[in-house]
């Protein structure tokens, strides 16, 4: 064999593996182009399309990323809706029903009697009617809800609902618990902000609502959060308040200030929101003693103990909470009344609300005085006191569960 044809067969050779190499580098190239989404993004030639409600988006409008000079309104993500903004975590979601759930057995009793009563007009009577809602008057009086809250919510029933709805007992409860609803719902609610540091809370109210139990559960709750927190015991005239101050205190970790049994209670106040300040402490709560709304001489005096507080401390007290028993009823009312005029409330604490059936009077304050109710207890332990959200108290209170009524205002969710 002579060079020359050496050599073409080497020419020969090498380019059958030049074909072969770029053949095994190409394989989509094989095969319908609709296989392989190209990287790279729809090609020019062919503009992704968005689709239409209810169809699914091409694949390549899903992986496509957008050109850097793209408006931000032809970004992939704003032509293919996210199917997930909807949709709850369920650790959200059990935790949520955890906390209605909850809820709703504190408020058992108000369940069996006030709503259960409602849930009973609404399964016998299918209109309402002047004789219906004489009865649901009478029922919603009965739960010291109250004249003049009442009157406001049969008149706004009666308005929201046409004609047809009158005679639709789910359309009636329905409303009524978007009533109940709109009149909970005050600006301010929810649990304590620490808005300073220390955030001064005086607790505030007359005599055996719970005022220093409610302190001692709030220091439980604070503390567990890693918050340092100091109480103050500022009510001087019984000594029982100040050893129990004190025993919530050693529980939590928390420092107690105290003075002599007499003491001037500004002074204990004073005294307790400088130790708060200077200790770095996150929370400060003030016990006072109890008072009768109907007494001027001792609400002035409670005036005087936040004058001599803002001395200590600029912009102190932060909050005032008031302290109402629920089993009080109308009378609770009566008394928030009296201390809203003495003081700035900036909220209410409603006490053994699980001891009541009556626990309309929530709407009462509410609708009356738009004082945000701040916290609920619903039992002795720490954690029974909660913080108040409208949504999920009335969720919890007209809402089905526990074997509790299967009426329409039940039924209604």
């Amino acid at each position: 064999m002579t060079i020359a044809a050496i050599a073409v067969a080497l020419v020969i050779i090498a380019v059958i593996v030049a074909a072969l190499v770029r053949g095994k580098g190409t394989p989509a190239l094989q095969g319908p182009a609709s296989k392989a989404p190209s990287a790279l993004g729809p090609s020019p030639a062919r503009p992704a399309v968005v689709p239409s409600s209810g169809t699914a988006a091409p694949r390549e409008a899903v992986s496509a990323p957008a050109p850097a000079d793209a408006p931000e309104s032809l970004a992939p993500s704003a032509l293919v809706p996210d199917q997930s903004v909807s949709v709850a975590p369920p650790a959200v979601e059990a935790r949520s029903a955890k906390d209605i759930s909850s809820l709703r057995k504190g408020l058992a009793a108000t369940r069996g009697g006030f709503i259960a009563k409602l849930s009973a007009l609404f399964r016998q009577n299918s209109e309402l009617d002047s004789s219906t809602l004489q009865q649901l008057e009478e029922i919603m009086l009965e739960g010291d809800v109250g004249p003049k809250t009442t009157q406001a919510i049969l008149l706004r029933l009666r308005e929201s609902l046409g004609r047809a709805d009158l005679r639709n007992p789910d359309a009636i409860s329905l409303a009524l618990r978007a009533e109940a609803r709109r009149i909970l719902t005050v600006p301010g609610g929810g649990g304590i902000r620490l808005s300073s540091k220390p955030t001064v809370v005086l607790m505030v109210g007359v005599n055996g609502v719970g005022k220093t139990t409610t302190i001692g559960k709030l220091a439980t709750r604070y503390a567990a959060n890693n918050k340092k927190v100091v109480l103050a015991a500022g009510d001087t005239f019984r000594a029982a308040a100040v050893q129990q101050l004190e025993v919530w205190g050693k529980r939590v970790g928390a420092e107690v200030v105290r003075g002599k049994e007499g003491a001037d209670p500004g002074a204990v106040a004073f005294d307790a929101t400088s130790r708060a300040k200077d200790a770095g402490a996150d929370l400060l709560l003030i016990d006072t003693a109890g008072r009768l709304h109907t007494k001027a001489p001792l609400m002035d005096e409670i005036k005087k103990v936040r004058k001599t507080i803002a001395k200590a401390l600029d912009g102190a007290p932060h909050e005032t909470l008031l302290v109402l028993d629920a089993t009080t009823g109308q009378n609770g009312l009566q008394q928030a009344t009296m201390f809203r005029e003495a003081l700035d409330l900036t909220g209410v604490v409603l006490t053994k609300l699980d001891g009541t059936a009556k626990g309309g009077v929530v709407l009462a304050i509410s609708d009356e005085l738009r004082i945000p109710v701040r916290y609920v207890g619903l039992g002795e332990r720490a954690e029974d006191l909660r913080e108040f959200h409208a949504d999920e108290f009335v969720e919890a209170l007209f809402g089905p569960g526990d074997g509790q009524g299967d009426g329409p205002i039940a039924a209604a969710s």
